[in-house]
């Protein structure tokens, strides 16, 4: 009980309210920055803009796929695309212009054939 009176009878200065408000403040922050997932709004453009690139490119990886499984010698093109190594799975998607998309803006076309190149590497040979 006589904490309780001692804390009843407590009364902070405005120089107090004022620095524990800021260190609140400051404390806020440090961890919300750090710890809390926060970012600024340059860091969520960038990261808006990423994002959005990185689904574009996937989008087109896909139709790229459809395009290349859609060619009448698909068999025998994939069997040699397996037969490539990692790195250059892309430049034999770019000299078959299957990941290659007429008017697309913003799509940088090696990505998207490195792309196409890895999910085609990853599928099995259609059956006849």
């Amino acid at each position: 009980m006589a904490w309780r009176q001692s804390f009843d009878s407590y009364r902070p200065t405005k120089t107090m309210w004022f620095w524990s408000t800021a260190a609140a403040v400051v404390a806020a922050i440090i961890l919300g920055f750090s710890w809390g997932g926060w970012v600024t709004g340059g860091t969520a453009g960038s990261m808006a803009r990423n994002a959005a690139d990185d689904a574009r490119t996937q989008l087109a990886a896909s139709l790229c796929v459809n395009r290349f499984m859609a060619a009448s010698d698909a068999t025998a093109q994939l069997a040699a695309l397996k037969e490539k190594s990692s790195y250059s799975r892309g430049s034999f998607i770019e000299a078959g212009k299957w990941g290659s998309l007429p008017g697309a803006a913003k799509l940088n076309d090696r990505d998207v054939a490195r792309a196409c190149g890895d999910l085609l590497a990853a599928m099995d040979a259609p059956s006849a």
